[in-house]
C-alpha cells in the first residue's frame, strides 16, 4: 500500500468524529425504551458497523484513486467525484440517524446515499473489481439503516404502528 493508503483508510472516519466532537451529548435515544423496534441493533453495534463500513469504503476508494494512475487527473473526476459526493451526505444520514433523531430528513438522504453507491458500482466495476465489490457491505448496511428509520418516520407519523408496551414491560 502507498503511503496515501491510511489517508485514504482515515478520512471516511472524519466526518463521524466530528459529529461526535459537537454532539456526544446529543445521542437520540430511539432504540431504548418500550417502543424500540425488537430488532434494532444497539448504539454500540451501529457504530461499529459504520466505522467498519467507512474504513472499506476508503480501501475501495484508494483502490480506485492507485489503479487510475493516483495524482489527481481528469479520469478519476467521476469515480471519486461521485465517492466525494456520498461522503458528505453519508455523514449527514449518521448524524441525522443518530444524533438530530430526525428520521424523516434521514430517510431522505438515505434515499439519496443509496442511489449514489449504486450508481459507483458501475463506475468502478471496470476499473477495479474488488473495490465495486466492497461497496456490497456497504449498500447492505444502508438497506438494514434504511428499514430502522424507515419504521422510526412511520411511527413518528402513525403512531397506531408503534410498538405498545405489553403488561410484562410495565
Amino acid at each position: 500500500m502507498r503511503p496515501q493508503g491510511p489517508i485514504f483508510v482515515g478520512l471516511p472516519h472524519l466526518g463521524p468524529i466530528l459529529i461526535w466532537i459537537f454532539t456526544r451529548n446529543g445521542m437520540s435515544g430511539w432504540c431504548e425504551g418500550p417502543k424500540k423496534l425488537p430488532w434494532c441493533p444497539l448504539h454500540k453495534v451501529i457504530l461499529l458497523v459504520w466505522t467498519t463500513i467507512y474504513s472499506v469504503m476508503g480501501y475501495a476508494s484508494y483502490l480506485v484513486w492507485k489503479d487510475l494512475g493516483g495524482g489527481f487527473g481528469w479520469p478519476l473526476a467521476l469515480p471519486l467525484g461521485l465517492y466525494a459526493l456520498q461522503l458528505p451526505i453519508s455523514w449527514t444520514v449518521l448524524m441525522f440517524f443518530l444524533e438530530a433523531d430526525n428520521p424523516g430528513l434521514a430517510l431522505v438522504y438515505l434515499l439519496l446515499l443509496y442511489g449514489l453507491v449504486v450508481s459507483m458500482m458501475p463506475i468502478w466495476y471496470p476499473i477495479n473489481k474488488l473495490a465495486a465489490l466492497l461497496l456490497l457491505p456497504y449498500l447492505a448496511w444502508l438497506t438494514v439503516t434504511g428499514a430502522i428509520t424507515y419504521h422510526l418516520w412511520r411511527d413518528s407519523l402513525c403512531p397506531a404502528y408503534q410498538p405498545q408496551p405489553t403488561e410484562k414491560d410495565s
